[in-house]
């Protein structure tokens, strides 16, 4: 019972984390700073032109992340900032949505503002709605793993940027990425409490 639940759990994060790449992707879009591919030869530039690996990527780590919060949780006595409450998970989306939205579409003067504004966003949002070390620990980290994958893959020739768009993905990057760890987490952490809820009434219904 517990594998079954752990992979229907994981699936719906992976779902809403490939949605939610989508979404970023189109804001950036928007915004004229989204990614441009190397020139390949045709074959190739055809099948990767919609960079169909990135959100299986992110939908990948979105499930591992919503996933492995609830363990983290349980196995140090932190408590849920959520108490079992979709809307509060809602208003995480919303925020989360918001600060994706700030960064393609508010014109800030420099990067540095950009990258201190966002920080500071980002970091409201982990104390509005999670709180917890675990949770920062692992969302910094995710992060720093995140921005040093786009410079290897930049520096391996699969993407290419002017230098300042480089300059520019690497100020809203890490906080976008913290942000989305921190989003993901609590939409795990609400998945799991649901599935306790399920096997607390199947054990009343055998008794």
């Amino acid at each position: 019972m517990a594998v079954s639940t752990m992979l229907m759990r994981g699936s719906v994060l992976f779902f809403v984390g490939m949605f939610f790449a989508l979404v970023l992707n189109f804001l950036q879009i928007q915004s004229e700073s989204s990614l441009e591919l190397h020139s390949f030869p045709d074959e190739v530039l055809q099948l990767f032109a919609s960079a169909w690996w990135v959100p299986l990527g992110c939908g990948l780590a979105a499930a591992f992340i919503g996933l492995v919060y609830p363990l983290l949780d349980k196995r140090l006595g932190e408590p849920n900032m959520c108490k079992g409450e979709w809307s509060s998970v809602m208003r995480c989306v919303a925020v989360f949505v918001g600060i994706n939205h700030a960064s393609a579409k508010i014109d800030f003067a420099n990067n540095m503002q950009l990258s201190v504004s966002l920080a500071a966003m980002s970091i409201g949002l982990w104390w509005l709605f999670d709180r917890s070390k675990s949770g920062f620990g692992l969302g910094v980290g995710i992060a720093v793993l995140a921005t040093l994958i786009t410079q290897l893959l930049v520096y391996h020739g699969v993407y290419r940027y002017t230098k300042a768009e480089f300059l520019f993905i690497r100020s809203w990057l890490p906080c976008i990425v913290f942000s989305g760890g921190v989003t993901m987490g609590n939409i795990g952490r609400q998945l799991a409490i649901y599935d306790g809820h399920d096997s607390e009434e199947s054990k009343v219904k055998t008794d």
